[in-house]
């Protein structure tokens, strides 16, 4: 997103029809434009319309010609107390579309002589990130308290956009800043022959830093799991069970069952919500041998299984608890990727006698339930809650994006490297440095103090327009 301080307009509410609808506009010298538009009784006697800051004035929109478009509100913020640090304008009327496009419209073409134009996705929130009205990870809390899908999502993106995030992510950097100054000033002075490492406690407030990221890491990522959900594969052999679960845990039919083995053909996803956690459920074709596929759509949708089982959070391997493992099932067990969560589920226990329990063994942790009569569930719930990585407790959880993730990372890698500097007998003191240094380039990134160009067109292009 590049740079252009002409004025923006476009419709700041959702599309279809309301009963109120908002028109923005940010730039410069708007009261000329609002004159151009707005008329009020004592402005129609031509005297001029003042609009006072910050407060709604009702009057009528008008064309050229003097015609009403519509009667509603008109609230005129003066730079730099408002939304993105500039002058802006906001035209309030009825929420049909036709006006509001009208509404526009008419703007755009009395903003002609000054250049006003179109909004880009996010380009709101972007002026005010560049007008330093938010940090960075203030702004992409807007967008994630516009798409909150849940209340403690919500709640989360709230306490982000006021500061919170941001706050502690300054905290650790001033932390580092602070290790970085009794470094440098080490290096500027080395007749001084001081035991840094030693007289500085050097070691203990590095020791501090990487203490202080890890329990930000640790929250960011819940409040990650929070905002993106736990993408949960369910996978086994045909006839097992799996639509059946699905319609278990969403409450609902939305998958279709039967006693005919593959009747799943293509993947059925379904997200739910546990303790305000997101599930991504998605039901899969039934897995079996290529040869024993009955043609090739079922073919398609075992080779779409495996695809997504490649790509999942959790894998829910279904067995059938009435028969028992199967050679099928081993088949399935080997071929399962490295390094994701599975969980045994063992389906039927009202047709095998079993009993509802959940016991973690060397393989996998086993879960005995009936999705059809709906017991053991909730040892279910609870074990995806627990892979989830999510504890209700009483200390902060942040709504944490992947690059907010990504950054922690580098950041505690670059943390990892300076304690083994540290550790070494000729305690390369420069190379100690340019690791904190490092350090303090990938914190700042979050907030957005050290942040490429292109880094910022993506985030703020998945805005949507009016904000």
């Amino acid at each position: 997103m590049k740079l252009d301080s002409s004025p923006i307009a476009a419709i700041a509410t959702a599309p279809g029809r309301g009963g109120i609808g908002v028109v923005r506009i940010s730039g410069k010298n708007l009261m000329p434009l609002a004159q151009a538009i707005c008329r009020t009784a004592e402005s129609a006697e031509a005297k001029p319309l003042m609009l006072k800051p910050r407060h709604a004035t009702y009057l009528d929109f008008v064309r050229t010609d003097g015609s009403v478009i519509d009667s509603g509100l008109a609230i005129y913020f003066n730079a730099p107390h408002s939304y993105t640090g500039e002058e802006v304008l906001e035209l309030q009327g009825h929420g049909g579309p036709v006006v509001m496009h009208m509404l526009l419209n008419r703007c755009l073409e009395a903003g002609q002589g000054m250049d006003l134009r179109l909004a880009n996705p996010g380009e709101f929130t972007y002026r005010a990130f560049l007008n330093d009205k938010l940090d960075l990870a203030q702004a992409e809390a807007v967008s994630d308290l516009i798409e909150a899908s849940t209340e403690a999502a919500a709640k989360l993106a709230t306490q982000s956009l006021s500061g919170l995030f941001s706050q502690t992510i300054h905290a650790l950097v001033r932390q580092v800043i602070d290790l970085r100054m009794l470094v440098e000033a080490t290096l500027d002075f080395p007749e001084e022959e001081i035991e840094f490492l030693e007289k500085s406690n050097a070691r203990g407030q590095l020791l501090a830093i990487r203490t202080a990221l890890e329990l930000v890491f640790s929250q960011a990522s819940q409040g990650a799991i929070l905002r993106d959900g736990l993408k949960v594969v369910l996978a086994g052999q045909p006839n097992v069970g799996k639509s059946s679960l699905l319609n278990a845990l969403a409450g609902a039919d939305v998958a279709i069952v039967t006693a005919i083995a593959g009747t799943t053909r293509d993947k059925i996803t379904e997200t739910i919500h546990v303790e305000g956690i997101p599930i991504n459920i998605i039901d899969t074709a039934g897995i079996r041998d290529v040869e024993e596929a009955q043609d090739e759509v079922e073919r398609i949708g075992i080779a779409r299984t495996w695809a997504a089982v490649e790509d999942a959070d959790v894998v829910m391997h279904i067995l059938d608890a009435s028969r028992g493992p199967t050679r099928g099932d081993d088949a399935i067990i080997a071929r399962f990727p490295d390094g994701v969560p599975i969980l045994r589920i063992w389906n039927k226990i009202d047709l095998s006698g079993h009993k509802a329990t959940a016991e973690t063994l060397t393989d996998a942790t086993h879960i005995y339930l009936s999705a059809a009569e709906k017991t053991g569930m909730d040892l279910l719930r609870k074990e995806l809650l627990r892979i989830a990585g999510w504890e209700q407790t009483g200390e902060s959880i942040y709504l944490a994006r992947e690059r907010h993730l990504l950054a922690l990372q580098a950041a505690r890698a670059h943390l990892q490297t300076a304690a083994e500097l540290a550790d070494q007998s000729d305690q390369a003191l420069d190379l100690f440095a340019e690791e904190l240094r490092l350090t303090q380039e990938r914190l700042n990134s979050i907030t957005g103090e050290f942040t490429s160009d292109d880094l910022l067109g993506v985030i703020f292009g998945r805005f949507c327009i009016g904000k």
